[in-house]
């Protein structure tokens, strides 16, 4: 029966608990350089960055953003009222989403960087999508049963202080108007989703794709302390505000992590 269970175990689902696939991830989502046709500089790397996440092409697609605002509100309570009869099209609206993130988020056409891509964080949104999309596919998060012990409800307040995202993005200063909760582009930010999903899958932990668990919480990790780096350290007389509301990615991102490393032999 063991050795069943072993030979079950394949894929996606296998590869994400290889020490060589996690170290890849890893050094791909710290070490790759973002990617400009024009004006690169090593040495004004973090500006490029900076340029590249302030002009992407999120920007001219506003007209999408309160459909993103409503509809993850409207999917959580349906995933509350009907349970695990929407698992799959939780799964497939964050995977669509990670495809999003990628595409939109970290991708700019700019006069005066010309092309600019980050591409570390394109390559692992992607690898993050394909998981959601196989986890759409494979149907192994059981949405049925909440655990009901109080100790991981503190993820939720988090997310939906991540969700809420109250920044003026132009002043990068605290706004808690209700216009803005469905006018900013939150719905659009893998820094402000990917708590929220994470927060479903830790609150349904251990009945949830362990696998998908692992990688969104793994580049959740990484892009986190990047964030934190970014707002505390090189610019925080600006990005203070900005590193407070990521730090919901980063708690709740190594939570998932460890939760995702703590039961090696359970039943995925």
């Amino acid at each position: 029966m063991e050795n069943k269970n072993l030979n079950e175990k394949k894929g996606l689902e296998l590869i994400a608990g290889k020490w060589w696939f996690l170290t890849i991830f890893v050094l791909v989502g710290i070490m790759t350089p973002p990617i400009v046709t024009r004006g690169f500089e090593f040495s004004k790397i973090w500006e490029i960055i900076f340029y590249i996440l302030n002009n992407a092409l999120i920007k001219d697609y506003t007209f999408l953003y309160p459909i993103f605002r409503v509809l993850p509100i409207v999917l959580i309570f349906a995933l509350i009222l009907v349970r695990g009869r929407i698992s799959r099209i939780f799964s497939l609206y964050a995977a669509i989403t990670y495809l999003l993130f990628a595409f939109l988020q970290v991708i700019a056409i700019t006069d005066k960087h010309g092309f600019g891509i980050l591409t570390g964080n394109f390559i692992l949104m992607l690898t993050v999508a394909v998981f959601w999309f196989w986890e759409a596919v494979v149907n192994k998060n059981d949405f049925n049963s909440c655990r009901r012990s109080l100790d991981r409800y503190w993820v939720i307040p988090l997310a939906l202080l991540a969700f809420w995202y109250p920044i003026d993005l132009q002043t990068m200063n605290p706004d808690f108007s209700l216009i803005h909760f469905f006018t900013n582009p939150a719905g659009l930010f893998f820094c402000t989703m990917t708590p929220v999903y994470l927060a479903v899958l830790i609150l349904y932990y251990p009945k949830v794709n362990i696998a998908t668990m692992r990688v969104t919480s793994l580049l959740g990790t990484i892009i986190g302390f990047g964030t934190m780096v970014a707002s505390f350290i090189i610019d925080p007389t600006i990005r203070w505000w900005d590193g407070i509301l990521h730090l919901p990615l980063v708690f709740i991102s190594i939570y998932a992590l460890y939760l995702s490393f703590r039961r090696k032999n359970i039943n995925i």
